[in-house]
């Protein structure tokens, strides 16, 4: 009876610790042991201040427990109070930071949705907030994994979806959805994480009898399917958007086709905009602007700047004032042949012969864009933006025939090429480019603040660069890594989480 007795009490203690809450404190400034928000923080710098693991100690990082998913881990791991929370299209696990050990799993009944891969989730309160493949949000608790409540995003019989971490920002819960296959309006969704109750709907495109002020067109698209960032200063979210639709039928929908391809700035608490900025005026080669758009306050041209950074899939880097949207710097980070220049307020000019054709148009990137939704970083110390990066050709076709979408695809024949690469932010100028291998890459990056980059390449490999250079200094056999890095310190000790194939692998000193 005394052993039950004391198991009683250890399972109650477990439960108090998994039902601490998150406060809107935290989340401005998160405690070192923790991980609370799909960036980190609200930043989405991906950098680790931490100084326990060094250039000159790697050498000893050994591997500390391994978890077990049933999916591939493409989702950024969520660390409160000690518990890891990861997700799979339909699963969430929560796991012990120090053991690895699992404390529950919430699985969801499978629906006929899209199932594409999934992002992570969110933790307020004392709930753990999850999106599904049919476009619902589901809240548990945080203690054990049951459902609180689950409220619809978007229709998914009309093509919707939602892979996306949903975003809290003080009593906004901020969720997205893909679905650019339908032809559907864009939209961001605020809901309240205590009831569930929408609070607004931005549309990037407006659906019928929406007035958004902003003439769209005639075009779809611009779903928001990417974790944002926040300035609490000047109170402003900061979103990428979607492609334009239908994808490759640009006659359909002439002009600019805003706010599709675009960096926008909203107000949390009213969903209105407040400025935007096109990366990809009248996209024709399904290059979402949804990468993260990353926060960064700093000097430029010798004064203070608060600026907002993104690599596009479109092969452009972008420095941004963030207050009002103005362009400081565009420049090519990786191969690309489809714009003609760069106009005078910073928007790169689409070249109309690159636009699909019935014979075909070898373009640059190809469809997989020169980046994607994995988390770059941005390193402080070096003032490099660093970032997976791939050189490669399409060959795009567009036939009326085959309806709005045609066809559009990589040549086999063209084989890209994958780098991980440090940009300097103040004149886009690439200063060093460390190769990863064949195809689009599949691993985020993380800096520290011991000059490290840890990222993986395109075999099984967790590399650990220095920062200033791109130079390997350590690297460990783990599986093909499918997400973004993330550190923490839990108990005095420095830890390093990756998602590898289908597993949770973590790293500390000995």
């Amino acid at each position: 009876m005394r052993f039950l007795f004391g198991l009683g009490i250890v399972v109650s203690l477990t439960a108090i610790v998994l039902a601490q809450g998150v406060s809107p404190s935290m989340l401005l400034k998160p405690p070192v042991d923790s991980w609370p928000t799909y960036h980190g923080d609200y930043t989405g710098k991906h950098h680790s201040p931490f100084t326990q693991i060094t250039p000159s100690n790697l050498g000893q990082l050994t591997q500390k427990w391994k978890f077990q998913t049933t999916q591939g881990v493409k989702s950024t791991p969520i660390l409160v109070n000690g518990v890891i929370y990861v997700s799979a299209p339909d699963n969430v696990w929560a796991v012990d930071a120090r053991t690895g050990r699992e404390l529950w799993r919430y699985t969801q009944p499978r629906s006929d949705a899209f199932y594409i891969g999934h992002r992570g989730v969110a933790v307020y309160k004392d709930m753990v907030y999850v999106t599904t493949p049919n476009a619902h949000l589901i809240a548990l608790n945080a203690a054990d994994g049951k459902v609180r409540w689950d409220v619809v995003i978007a229709d998914s019989k009309k093509g919707y979806w939602s892979t996306n971490a949903p975003l809290v920002v003080g009593n906004h819960m901020l969720v997205g959805v893909s679905g650019d296959f339908d032809n559907l309006p864009g939209q961001l969704k605020s809901i309240d994480p205590d009831t569930g109750k929408t609070q607004w709907i931005f549309y990037s495109t407006p659906p019928a009898g929406v007035d958004t002020g902003t003439p769209s067109g005639g075009s779809t698209g611009g779903q928001m399917w990417m974790t944002g960032t926040y300035d609490p200063e000047l109170n402003l979210v900061y979103v990428g958007t979607g492609n334009p639709t239908p994808v490759l039928n640009g006659v359909m929908r002439p002009g600019d086709n805003k706010w599709t391809c675009s960096i926008v700035a909203l107000n949390p608490d009213t969903g209105k905009l407040v400025w935007g900025f096109q990366v990809s005026p009248h996209d024709t080669h399904d290059w979402d602007a949804a990468e993260v758009p990353v926060l960064v306050d700093a000097n430029f041209n010798g004064a203070p700047r608060k600026m907002l950074m993104q690599a596009s899939r479109n092969g452009y880097f972008f420095v941004l004032d963030r207050t009002n949207g103005k362009s400081l710097v565009t420049a090519p980070f990786a191969s690309v042949n489809w714009a003609k220049g760069i106009d005078a307020e910073g928007h790169p000019i689409p070249n109309t012969d690159k636009e699909p054709k019935r014979d075909g148009r070898l373009v640059s990137p190809n469809e997989s864009g020169a980046t994607n939704y994995r988390s770059p970083s941005f390193d402080p110390q070096s003032g490099l933006f660093i970032v997976s990066a791939q050189d490669a050709y399409g060959l795009y076709f567009f036939k009326p025939e085959h309806g709005d979408y045609g066809w559009a695809g990589a040549s086999p024949s063209v084989a890209g090429k994958s780098f991980v690469r440090g940009i300097d932010y103040q004149t886009g100028k690439i200063k060093w480019s460390h190769p990863i291998g064949d195809g689009a890459g599949t691993s985020g990056v993380l800096s520290t603040a011991t000059g490290l980059t840890f990222t993986g390449d395109n075999s099984v490999n967790l590399l650990a660069l220095r920062s200033s250079d791109g130079t390997t200094l350590w690297h460990s056999n783990v599986g093909r890594i499918g997400n973004s890095p993330i550190s923490y310190m839990l108990d005095g000790k420095q830890y390093l989480l990756v998602g590898a194939g289908n597993s949770l692998v973590a790293f500390a000193l000995p």
